[in-house]
């Protein structure tokens, strides 16, 4: 394990932070508080921070190419500009928003925007895939999982991960960057579902890929994040302050800042006390750095 020095990146306590988001000309993150319904922005260098308050729970982002981010929200994909705060839909949600929501998502090397669901009563795999294609939602793949999670695609266009965080599986795909076809599901690894063992080490939930094709993945409950190589071998495990990492995102001018946003909501108070990050955004200096986020075409 290599030994990295953790900083708090932004102190504000979110109650479920996700999908951090790095914008290379403003030299900004961007993230998400779920449950806080709000996209926060944060300028590292001088401190400077903003949130824009949505009007039901928003899940994963993406740089829109005419400006501002492409949003996805329980109840629609929208567009939210971030200079004016103004919030336009794009698409409305297809799925009854009474038991299922959009989650973890990103764009794709060809600007398209991939979001999954999550079904919240948990009793079965009815999670969906859907991706955002020049204003048209499409149906990429229902069912086979119950919380989409995970997204990430590698530098030669040829593969995307995806992770069902309540399977405590990642699977890889053959990806088509033409068409945005996947194919060939392979299972990429398989994480211990034994939550009372002592050796439990969270389970699978955002991630992101380094310039490497290596798959960083935040394990949720695990205080922990994993570098695992294209051939599915743990090549790093760093140890977290926060008892429960959400995901992560390369950013600064080199890309080699990793940006983690963690959880504080529903957690028990032994943990809030034996974790008190819980909930912040941190960071962390890698030698390899990340790959650029595309913007979604619209």
């Amino acid at each position: 394990m290599t030994e990295h020095t953790i900083e708090v990146a932004y102190d504000g306590v979110m109650q479920v932070g996700e999908c951090p988001l790095w914008h290379p000309l403003e030299q900004s993150l961007y993230w998400v508080d779920i449950d806080g319904r709000a996209v926060h922005r944060l300028h590292p260098e001088t401190g400077a921070h903003v949130h824009w308050k949505m009007d039901s729970e928003p899940s994963a982002l993406a740089h829109s190419a005419g400006g501002g981010l492409v949003v996805s929200l329980r109840r629609a994909i929208v567009h939210l500009d971030t200079r004016s705060g103004a919030v336009t839909d794009i698409v409305a949600a297809p799925y009854d928003t009474s038991k299922v929501r959009f989650n973890d998502g990103r764009a794709d090397p060809a600007g398209r925007f991939w979001v999954g669901t999550i079904y919240e009563p948990r009793d079965q795999q009815a999670a969906a895939m859907y991706v955002l294609e020049q204003g048209a939602l499409r149906l990429a793949w229902s069912g086979g999982m119950t919380n989409s999670n995970g997204l990430g695609f590698s530098p030669d266009r040829r593969t995307m991960y995806h992770s069902d965080t309540a399977a405590h599986r990642v699977t890889r795909y053959a990806y088509d960057v033409t068409t945005g076809a996947v194919s060939d599901q392979q299972l990429f690894q398989q994480f211990s579902t034994d939550k009372t063992a002592p050796d439990y080490g969270g389970r699978p939930d955002g991630a992101t890929v380094d310039s490497a094709g290596n798959y960083w993945c935040a394990l949720f409950e695990g205080a922990r994040v994993l570098c695992i190589s294209p051939q599915g071998v743990v090549l790093e495990e760093v140890k977290l302050p926060v008892r429960c990492p959400t995901m992560l995102a390369f950013g600064g001018a080199d890309l080699r800042t990793l940006y983690i946003t963690s959880a504080s909501h529903n957690r028990p108070p032994a943990e809030l006390a034996q974790y008190p990050h819980n909930g912040k955004v941190l960071k962390l200096r890698l030698a390899i750095p990340g790959q650029p986020e595309p913007a979604y075409q619209e």
